[in-house]
Protein backbone atom coordinates (compact mmCIF):
# COMPACT_ATOMS: atom_id res chain seq x y z
CA UNK A 1 0.00 0.00 0.00
CA UNK A 2 1.23 3.50 -1.05
CA UNK A 3 0.65 6.63 0.44
CA UNK A 4 0.21 9.63 -1.26
CA UNK A 5 0.52 13.23 -0.50
CA UNK A 6 -1.19 15.75 -3.02
CA UNK A 7 -0.05 19.65 -2.90
CA UNK A 8 -2.66 22.11 -4.59
CA UNK A 9 -3.22 25.39 -4.57
CA UNK A 10 -5.81 25.22 -6.49
CA UNK A 11 -9.47 23.86 -7.68
CA UNK A 12 -7.47 20.36 -7.86
CA UNK A 13 -8.91 19.23 -11.39
CA UNK A 14 -6.00 17.19 -11.55
CA UNK A 15 -6.66 15.51 -7.98
CA UNK A 16 -9.86 14.66 -8.50
CA UNK A 17 -8.65 12.89 -11.88
CA UNK A 18 -6.04 11.12 -10.54
CA UNK A 19 -8.28 10.03 -7.44
CA UNK A 20 -10.71 8.74 -9.80
CA UNK A 21 -8.81 7.07 -11.32
CA UNK A 22 -6.58 5.56 -8.56
CA UNK A 23 -10.20 4.31 -7.11
CA UNK A 24 -11.86 2.86 -9.89
CA UNK A 25 -8.71 0.82 -11.15
CA UNK A 26 -8.04 -0.62 -7.29
CA UNK A 27 -4.64 0.58 -7.26
CA UNK A 28 -3.02 -0.20 -3.70
CA UNK A 29 -2.94 3.53 -2.17
CA UNK A 30 -4.20 5.77 -0.21
CA UNK A 31 -4.36 9.22 -0.30
CA UNK A 32 -3.36 10.26 3.20
CA UNK A 33 -3.13 13.85 3.15
CA UNK A 34 -3.82 17.02 1.21
CA UNK A 35 -1.22 20.14 1.66
CA UNK A 36 -2.05 23.58 0.44
CA UNK A 37 -0.49 27.14 0.88
CA UNK A 38 -3.61 28.48 1.21
CA UNK A 39 -6.40 28.14 3.41
CA UNK A 40 -9.49 27.60 1.67
CA UNK A 41 -8.59 25.93 -2.33
CA UNK A 42 -11.41 24.32 -4.19
CA UNK A 43 -9.05 21.08 -3.79
CA UNK A 44 -9.98 21.12 -0.02
CA UNK A 45 -13.67 20.54 -0.68
CA UNK A 46 -13.30 17.62 -2.62
CA UNK A 47 -10.56 16.10 -0.01
CA UNK A 48 -13.72 17.01 2.65
CA UNK A 49 -15.75 15.30 0.46
CA UNK A 50 -13.69 11.56 0.76
CA UNK A 51 -12.39 12.17 3.64
CA UNK A 52 -8.84 13.38 3.40
CA UNK A 53 -7.04 15.57 5.83
CA UNK A 54 -6.27 18.74 4.98
CA UNK A 55 -3.22 20.56 6.03
CA UNK A 56 -2.56 24.07 5.10
CA UNK A 57 0.74 25.23 5.48
CA UNK A 58 2.36 28.88 4.45
CA UNK A 59 5.83 29.16 4.35
CA UNK A 60 5.83 33.02 5.33
CA UNK A 61 4.11 31.63 8.86
CA UNK A 62 7.82 30.17 9.11
CA UNK A 63 10.76 31.92 10.33
CA UNK A 64 12.54 30.15 7.27
CA UNK A 65 12.86 27.67 4.23
CA UNK A 66 14.69 25.59 6.61
CA UNK A 67 12.12 25.54 9.46
CA UNK A 68 9.20 25.29 6.84
CA UNK A 69 10.92 22.08 5.56
CA UNK A 70 11.33 20.65 8.93
CA UNK A 71 7.67 20.76 9.40
CA UNK A 72 6.34 19.88 5.80
CA UNK A 73 9.47 16.61 6.18
CA UNK A 74 7.47 15.76 10.08
CA UNK A 75 4.17 15.72 8.90
CA UNK A 76 4.81 13.56 5.74
CA UNK A 77 6.80 11.35 7.45
CA UNK A 78 3.88 10.73 10.41
CA UNK A 79 2.24 9.56 7.57
CA UNK A 80 4.43 7.37 6.43
CA UNK A 81 4.19 9.27 2.58
CA UNK A 82 5.67 7.29 -0.11
CA UNK A 83 5.29 9.70 -2.97
CA UNK A 84 4.27 13.67 -2.86
CA UNK A 85 1.97 14.37 -6.17
CA UNK A 86 1.97 18.39 -6.73
CA UNK A 87 -1.51 19.27 -8.63
CA UNK A 88 -1.16 23.23 -9.39
CA UNK A 89 1.06 24.10 -6.49
CA UNK A 90 2.49 27.11 -7.61
CA UNK A 91 5.05 27.28 -4.78
CA UNK A 92 8.86 25.97 -5.06
CA UNK A 93 8.88 22.72 -2.89
CA UNK A 94 12.47 23.03 -0.39
CA UNK A 95 15.22 21.38 -0.98
CA UNK A 96 15.34 20.00 1.74
CA UNK A 97 11.94 18.10 1.00
CA UNK A 98 13.15 17.55 -2.56
CA UNK A 99 16.41 15.55 -0.51
CA UNK A 100 14.09 13.78 2.03
CA UNK A 101 11.62 12.34 -0.94
CA UNK A 102 14.31 12.43 -3.92
CA UNK A 103 12.53 11.10 -6.93
CA UNK A 104 9.16 10.73 -4.86
CA UNK A 105 7.74 13.77 -5.87
CA UNK A 106 6.11 14.53 -9.61
CA UNK A 107 4.59 17.04 -10.87
CA UNK A 108 2.32 18.38 -14.63
CA UNK A 109 3.21 21.52 -16.40
CA UNK A 110 1.13 22.71 -19.31
CA UNK A 111 4.01 22.44 -22.10
CA UNK A 112 6.20 20.16 -23.51
CA UNK A 113 9.30 20.64 -21.68
CA UNK A 114 11.86 21.80 -21.47
CA UNK A 115 10.32 24.70 -23.75
CA UNK A 116 7.76 27.15 -21.47
CA UNK A 117 9.35 25.98 -18.31
CA UNK A 118 10.70 27.61 -15.03
CA UNK A 119 9.39 30.73 -12.77
CA UNK A 120 6.22 32.73 -13.10
CA UNK A 121 5.63 29.38 -16.14
CA UNK A 122 2.15 28.66 -14.88
CA UNK A 123 -1.04 28.31 -16.49
CA UNK A 124 -2.32 31.11 -19.07
CA UNK A 125 1.26 32.38 -18.56
CA UNK A 126 2.27 29.18 -20.81
CA UNK A 127 -0.21 29.13 -23.21
CA UNK A 128 0.12 33.14 -23.92
CA UNK A 129 4.06 32.50 -23.81
CA UNK A 130 3.32 29.15 -26.37
CA UNK A 131 1.38 31.16 -29.05
CA UNK A 132 3.58 34.05 -29.13
CA UNK A 133 6.51 31.59 -30.08
CA UNK A 134 4.38 30.83 -32.94
CA UNK A 135 5.17 26.45 -32.07
CA UNK A 136 2.57 24.33 -33.94
CA UNK A 137 2.68 21.44 -30.88
CA UNK A 138 2.15 21.95 -27.39
CA UNK A 139 0.85 19.35 -24.85
CA UNK A 140 1.96 18.54 -21.56
CA UNK A 141 4.48 17.01 -19.02
CA UNK A 142 4.90 15.02 -15.98
CA UNK A 143 7.87 14.99 -14.21
CA UNK A 144 9.77 14.34 -11.46
CA UNK A 145 10.69 17.18 -8.98
CA UNK A 146 13.98 18.50 -8.33
CA UNK A 147 15.07 21.67 -6.38
CA UNK A 148 14.57 24.20 -9.59
CA UNK A 149 11.20 25.02 -11.18
CA UNK A 150 10.33 22.33 -14.09
CA UNK A 151 13.63 21.10 -14.88
CA UNK A 152 13.25 17.30 -13.33
CA UNK A 153 13.17 14.00 -15.21
CA UNK A 154 10.55 13.38 -17.83
CA UNK A 155 8.16 10.91 -17.00
CA UNK A 156 5.65 11.01 -19.72
CA UNK A 157 4.52 13.71 -22.29
CA UNK A 158 1.67 13.96 -24.74
CA UNK A 159 1.43 16.52 -27.51
CA UNK A 160 -1.61 18.61 -28.85
CA UNK A 161 -1.61 21.05 -31.84
CA UNK A 162 -1.93 24.95 -31.82
CA UNK A 163 -3.65 26.57 -34.82
CA UNK A 164 -3.79 30.28 -35.71
CA UNK A 165 -7.21 30.82 -33.83
CA UNK A 166 -5.94 29.44 -31.10
CA UNK A 167 -6.17 31.36 -27.47
CA UNK A 168 -4.46 30.90 -24.74
CA UNK A 169 -8.50 29.68 -23.20
CA UNK A 170 -8.84 27.20 -26.21
CA UNK A 171 -5.21 25.77 -25.81
CA UNK A 172 -5.80 25.44 -21.39
CA UNK A 173 -9.12 23.30 -22.36
CA UNK A 174 -7.18 20.87 -24.74
CA UNK A 175 -4.21 20.46 -22.76
CA UNK A 176 -6.09 20.07 -19.71
CA UNK A 177 -8.00 17.16 -21.07
CA UNK A 178 -4.51 15.55 -21.82
CA UNK A 179 -3.36 16.30 -18.31
CA UNK A 180 -6.51 13.99 -17.02
CA UNK A 181 -5.19 11.37 -19.17
CA UNK A 182 -1.13 11.37 -18.49
CA UNK A 183 -1.02 12.06 -14.85
CA UNK A 184 -3.38 9.41 -13.68
CA UNK A 185 -1.47 7.29 -16.06
CA UNK A 186 2.16 8.64 -14.28
CA UNK A 187 0.56 8.44 -10.70
CA UNK A 188 -0.32 4.45 -11.21
CA UNK A 189 3.08 3.80 -12.48
CA UNK A 190 4.40 5.36 -9.24
CA UNK A 191 1.76 2.93 -7.07
CA UNK A 192 2.93 0.02 -8.97
CA UNK A 193 7.00 1.03 -8.58
CA UNK A 194 7.49 1.21 -12.48
CA UNK A 195 9.14 4.35 -12.28
CA UNK A 196 12.93 4.36 -12.47
CA UNK A 197 14.96 7.29 -12.18
CA UNK A 198 18.58 7.03 -14.18
CA UNK A 199 20.03 10.69 -13.97
CA UNK A 200 18.14 13.01 -16.66
CA UNK A 201 16.25 9.96 -18.05
CA UNK A 202 13.58 7.93 -16.57
CA UNK A 203 12.41 4.35 -17.29
CA UNK A 204 9.15 3.12 -17.06
CA UNK A 205 8.99 -0.57 -16.13
CA UNK A 206 7.15 -3.31 -18.00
Amino acid sequence: MKHIAVFASGQGSNFRSIYQHVTETKLAAEFSLLVSDRKHPGAADFAYEQGIPFLYLNHKAFSSTEEYAERLIKELQKLQVDWIILAGYLKLIPADVVKAFRHRIMNIHPALLPSFGGPGMYGHHVHEAVIASGVKITGATVHIVDEEYDTGPIVIQQTAPVSFEDTPETIAQRVLKIEHEIYPQAVAWAIQDKIKVHGRRVEILT
